[in-house]
């Protein structure tokens, strides 16, 4: 049982690192930079949806098959109302607000989604190692282009370009301790998860709805808007494509 936590923290330490994948743009002038980031924030919005509507609901379904999941949906969809009303009183109660509330939200909806991660890396592992890696293979698969998309709402939001890259990193780091969590209660986890799922998926939804899509629809010029539209249409298959793939 040792060797399965030290090869979850393993796991979800490199799984953490992915979240420097943003680093690949700092190569970019400023105004290509700009260009980049409305696509990746449709990119992101299109991965919100899909992940919460193609993964988390379904699986959340599968463990626990009652109307009343959907409830947390909600609960989560509205907690994070609350919290972005909160953040926003804090942050911007002056009248001038430099960094988007919405890029805290999403913060915290990645920091919630990676610990989820290392609770079903750990849980895996803890099953047999083969399972651990194929799991962990998934995950890296399904947070390269999230991570991407996240760095982009992140700099779009206000954060400068080596913040956003280390707020990343911290949210990512809650995978770790997903891991831990996942190895002590591994006993317990579906039952944890079971409340988790429902939750992150809500505030998913919430994100993705209330923020990340009316940014897009800012830009009123019908051809400049195609692209970043294009790219939600993508988060959204690569979502299904990843669905298909690795069940």
């Amino acid at each position: 049982m040792i060797s399965a936590l030290f090869w979850a923290i393993t796991a979800t330490i490199i799984v953490s690192l992915i979240s420097f994948i943003g680093v690949l743009t700092l190569a970019f002038k400023e105004k290509l930079l700009n260009k980049i980031v409305l696509l990746l924030v449709g990119f992101s919005a299109g991965a919100l949806i899909g992940g919460a509507f193609l993964h988390l609901i379904p699986e959340a379904l599968e463990k626990y098959a009652s109307e009343a999941l959907f409830l947390y949906v909600i609960l989560g969809f509205v907690a994070f109302y609350v919290l972005e009303k909160v953040l926003h009183w804090r942050h911007c109660h002056k009248g001038k607000c430099d960094v988007h509330v919405f890029t805290y939200l999403n913060l915290v909806g990645d920091a919630i989604h990676n610990f989820m991660d290392g609770l079903v890396i750990a849980a895996s592992f803890v099953v047999n190692t083969n399972l651990g890696v194929v799991t962990t293979a998934a995950v890296i698969a399904h947070e390269i282009p999230q991570e991407f998309g996240d760095f982009g709402v992140l700099i779009y939001g206000g954060f400068g370009k080596m913040k956003a890259l280390f707020y990343n990193f911290l949210s990512g780091l809650t995978a770790v301790a997903g891991a831990v969590a996942g190895y002590v209660l591994s006993s317990t986890i579906q039952e944890s998860t079971m409340y988790l799922l429902p939750l992150t998926a809500g505030g998913f939804i919430y994100i993705a709805s209330s923020d990340l899509i009316p940014e897009l629809r800012k830009e009123t010029d019908i051809k400049k808007s195609i692209m970043p539209f294009i790219f939600f249409l993508l988060g959204l298959a690569f979502m299904w494509a990843a669905k298909i793939l690795l069940e």
